[in-house]
């Protein structure tokens, strides 16, 4: 998500002034950075002899793997996450952990709130 930013120069110094939302979400994200391991994240299959990795599985545990981030970028827990997302938190839970597909709804509802809240409210 590109982030807006203008640059100043006062008094010698360079500044950079950033909408609040976007200054949030790289917060946010530094602080996941900092708090998130490869641990809390499910592993990436392992590529075959050729070096070719299983496609579907890869993109289950990708996409598990972005939305744990965001998440925790956006400060959710799995039941807020869940709870605001209208679905379930055994849902979620299952999603996260890349072994279970989801349908191409739920996950647009959970896109939704992530990125609504990564970005904060327009006019904020």
């Amino acid at each position: 998500m590109p982030v807006t930013a203008q640059h100043l120069d006062i008094d010698g110094k360079h500044y950079v002034l950033l909408p609040e939302a976007d200054y949030e979400l790289l917060c946010g994200r530094a602080g996941e950075a900092i708090a998130l391991d490869e641990s809390d994240l499910p592993a990436l299959p392992k590529p075959d002899k050729k070096g070719r990795f299983p496609a579907l599985e890869y993109t289950r545990i990708a996409l598990a793997r972005d939305i744990i981030r965001d998440r925790k970028a956006a400060r959710l827990t799995q039941t807020k996450l869940a709870e605001l997302a209208g679905i379930r938190q055994e849902t979620l839970s299952r999603i996260e952990s890349g072994k279970h597909k989801a349908s191409v709804k739920t996950i647009e509802k959970i896109d939704q709130i992530l990125r609504k809240k990564l970005r904060g409210k327009k006019g904020k």
